[in-house]
């Protein structure tokens, strides 16, 4: 597509340089017919003051114009070939150009601030079909970063990275803080009520599998008797379970919060507790080295990554896609939302540009450096060679015009 835009470009290029030069040429003809023919008829002396005018200035625009890419025909006149004579200093220009025109916070808090970006974003996002091709197009991402990072050195990585972490990691200090953020507010006690529900409601279930395992093991029991020691422990057990998920303040809960909070002291103070996880810890990574868990896992785990994205109702495309449309509909319907994430946007873009503006002008600088003299002209006469011949042709009319109002005050004078 880029190779067929460069071919237009440089066919149309090539027509107005043709025609450019087919009217200086029409011109010399005029001038030369009107020079001989002006004996016999006096009133071509007109037009050959136009044709004089005008092939003097068709020639000087001529030369203006490849002076700024070329030297004119090859000879290395000077101030010619402007533009690869100073392309050093033309990139720096123009990245500072950039810099101070467009990539300014003023032009972006002025072109962002106003605008719902976020709402116009999930309106967009929103429809099943566009969701569905940005998902694909992430999607589409992962294989080729699966395939890059090669199994050899997979491994190796992680035989360098996971163990200095672990080592580096206080393991009873963080399990301590963990454990302090899951029971904080009370939140353990809410997974206590719901394990003790859950007893309860096996039990309640499994009843009669009870009574069969504890008649099995007591074959002298008589019958009877089993089902009444059976009902009796199971109720009791149930009705304990059902007591302290339903009272805060029950000998069972106010154990475990004692019990939880004990353990998390100890981890974090007890020298024989951080040696215990220090150890578990070093067996971890000798198990994981002997048994070669990395390359396992992964080759595992992308191997199914692999061959769901291959299917044509991939399971991860369909979550993505699903996710971008469950967030697209949450901020659709959030005012405040959007407000804030537009506002956090424009900071952003504002901090961004703030920091990074002249690194983009450096970044220009040096692309432009990088580039050979003759390409960058190439390149420039490319985009803008085409409307540089109306000046040659301007040129040509413009001269003639001035050259006969010149030789007609003459005349007249």
């Amino acid at each position: 597509m880029i190779d067929q835009f460069a071919k237009l470009k440089h066919e149309r290029l090539r027509h107005m340089q043709r025609l450019a030069t087919a009217l200086l040429l029409v011109m010399l003809v005029l001038l030369a017919v009107s020079a001989s023919l002006t004996s016999d008829y006096p009133w071509l002396h007109w037009v050959q003051a136009f044709a004089a005018a005008a092939t003097v200035g068709a020639i000087a625009d001529w030369f203006a114009v490849v002076a700024l890419f070329h030297h004119p025909l090859g000879l290395p006149f000077p101030h010619t070939a402007i533009v690869p004579a100073n392309k050093d200093r033309i990139g720096a220009s123009l990245g500072q150009f950039v810099e101070h025109n467009f990539l300014t916070p003023e032009n972006v808090t002025r072109e962002l601030e106003g605008r719902n970006l976020i709402l116009a974003v999930a309106d967009w996002m929103v429809k099943p079909t566009n969701a569905d091709a940005v998902s694909q197009r992430l999607c589409s991402l992962i294989p080729s970063a699966l395939v890059t990072m090669a199994d050899k050195d997979f491994k190796p990585f992680f035989d360098r990275v996971v163990p200095a972490l672990l080592n580096k990691l206080e393991m009873s200090r963080a399990a301590a803080e963990i454990l302090t953020i899951l029971t904080a507010n009370g939140r353990h006690e809410d997974l206590l009520i719901r394990t003790l529900q859950g007893i309860e409601a096996w039990l309640l279930k499994n009843h009669q599998l009870i009574r069969a395992k504890f008649s099995a093991t007591s074959k002298f029991t008589p019958g009877v008797v089993a089902s009444y020691i059976v009902n009796k422990f199971v109720n009791g057990i149930i009705t304990l379970l059902h007591d302290a998920a339903s009272d805060s303040s029950h000998p069972i809960r106010q154990q475990f919060d004692a019990f939880t909070l004990d353990f998390i002291d100890k981890l974090k103070h007890s020298p024989e507790y951080a040696k215990q996880l220090e150890a578990l810890s070093q067996e971890f990574m000798l198990h994981l080295e002997r048994e070669d868990y990395y390359t396992v896992v992964w080759n595992d785990v992308k191997q199914r990554i692999l061959d769901d994205l291959e299917d044509d109702h991939s399971l991860l495309r369909i979550h993505v896609t699903d996710a971008l449309i469950r967030v697209s509909v949450g901020l659709r319907a959030d005012a405040v939302v959007q407000t804030k994430l537009n506002a956090w946007g424009v900071h952003a873009i504002e901090t961004l540009v703030r920091r990074h503006a002249h690194q983009v002008s450096n970044l220009i600088a040096e692309v432009v450096r990088r580039w050979d003299p003759h390409e960058l002209a190439e390149k420039l006469e490319l985009e803008i060679g085409k409307d540089l011949q109306y000046i040659r042709i301007n040129g040509t009319l413009v001269g003639g015009l001035v050259g006969l109002l010149l030789h007609a005050i003459t005349y007249v004078g």
